[in-house]
């Protein structure tokens, strides 16, 4: 598995823990929403290894766009979901030649 893959799934993971209803809201907004910065800087660096590695990037940009909007309540629960989605998905895809 490369390390792109790697950074995928964790981040992934990650964005899923984010999305738990209550939880995930209260541990982002009591953390004065450095959470949301850190995996900004996570899908940032993902984005650079997926492209160097070919893998789909698609899951890296919708990180991008979760961390700078997912501050808003609903949306950005809904971001999560589908951004960890998206992200554990393309873990198992195949290169882009």
């Amino acid at each position: 598995m490369a390390i792109s893959q790697v950074m995928q799934l964790i981040t992934g993971i990650f964005e899923g823990l984010l999305g738990i209803p209550l939880f995930g809201g209260i541990y982002i907004m009591g953390s004065g929403y450095t959470p949301l910065f850190v995996m900004l800087v996570l899908h940032i660096i993902t984005l650079l290894l997926a492209s160097r590695d070919r893998r789909w990037i698609a899951g890296s940009v919708l990180g991008i766009i979760t961390s700078i909007i997912g501050f808003i309540p609903l949306v950005g629960m809904v971001l999560h979901w589908l951004t960890s989605i998206v992200l554990i998905i393309s873990v198992f895809q195949p290169k882009r030649y």
